[in-house]
């Protein structure tokens, strides 16, 4: 876990022409004792939280594709757990998330119980976590291009097989990959070679049960050279749920993601 002052995230280098960066916001457990206090469940409630939470084995993921990847690319890793601050999501009222206590800060766990104080402020942990993180991220896609003149962000993401409470569209197709997308960062040769990559991996959708890709804002909506695609494996393909150990599934989906980083 990361120390006081050292940085919530890590990025880690591939090839200096890669415009590819794995971004890897949900795989860590790592919570500051500072921000634990803050946390209203006791410690057995908050390890099986964390179980639910995290997208376990993401990060062991992206680095086992990097390595077999004929261009390595770069890897944009969060080092602690999303109950400190949600990256991925908007610290305003754009988020929708939020009207189940999991905005950028969450006050609800996945069952919808307490995880802290609805009435508290978020601003300090925003501050220190995700301003930082999300300016850090920022830079990472506009140093892929200046390197190689575009960039394409592969985040990688697990969910689990049945519905947790606080997903708000959880009664959709529940498939081994789920691709969320964009209408303006995803094109489609990006969404097929996705499919293309993970078919060995079982049936692939589309935005269901989680749509959208994570695109920094200043890039968003604005900059076509900026890729983006949302990789959601269900987590009863490559490891035991909640929170267990990962299995021989894990290997076959580092080929498939591999396989797709070579391909854009």
């Amino acid at each position: 876990m990361p120390t006081p002052s050292s940085p919530s995230y890590a990025l880690l280098p591939g090839a200096p022409g890669s415009p590819v960066l794995l971004h890897v916001p949900h795989s860590a457990r790592g919570i500051p004792q500072d921000v634990r206090r803050g946390i209203v469940l006791d410690d057995g409630a908050l390890e099986r939280e964390l179980d639910h939470i995290t997208d376990a084995h993401t990060a062991e993921l992206a680095e086992r594709a990097a390595a077999l990847a004929a261009v390595r690319p770069w890897r944009f890793v969060n080092r602690l757990s999303r109950l400190v601050v949600d990256p991925e999501r908007f610290p305003d009222e754009r988020e929708e998330m939020a009207a189940v206590g999991m905005g950028a800060v969450y006050t609800r766990t996945t069952h919808r119980a307490e995880l802290r104080p609805a009435a508290g402020d978020p601003e300090p942990l925003l501050d220190r976590y995700f301003r930082p993180y999300a300016r850090a991220m920022t830079e990472a896609v506009a140093d892929r291009l200046a390197a190689a003149g575009r960039a394409v962000v592969i985040d990688v993401h697990s969910y689990p097989t049945k519905p947790l409470p606080y997903e708000l569209h959880g009664d959709g197709p529940r498939p081994p990959v789920c691709l969320g997308t964009d209408p303006f960062h995803a094109p489609p040769e990006l969404t097929e070679a996705a499919r293309k990559a993970f078919a060995v991996c079982g049936e692939t959708g589309l935005d269901s049960p989680f749509a959208g890709t994570y695109v920094p804002l200043q890039f968003y909506g604005t900059d076509a050279r900026v890729g983006a695609l949302m990789v959601e494996i269900r987590r009863d393909t490559y490891m035991t749920e909640p929170g267990g150990a990962a299995g021989p599934g894990l290997e076959r989906l580092a080929h498939a993601l591999a396989e797709l980083v070579d391909a854009v």
